[in-house]
């Protein structure tokens, strides 16, 4: 019987999601990753959080520019 997905695979999934999507745009955030605090909090499933982390102005203005895009 197939185990139940756990709230931190189902966030795994969306970082990887957020990295693949940025990557098509040729953007990436080296600290991209799961805030591993939220896992010890009393926080509901799937509230866990998405680090961003940090990125030089060349990538904050890339990301800029691709959202600007991606806007109707």
């Amino acid at each position: 019987m197939p185990r139940p997905p756990r709230p931190q695979d189902d966030m795994t999934r969306c970082v990887e999601e957020l990295r693949a999507a940025l990557a098509l745009h040729g953007i990436t955030l080296p600290s991209l990753g799961l805030d591993l605090p939220t896992f010890a909090g009393t926080y509901t499933p799937p509230a866990g959080l998405v680090s961003l982390g940090n990125c030089n102005t060349a990538t904050a203005r890339a990301l800029t520019a691709a959202l600007r895009r991606a806007a109707p």
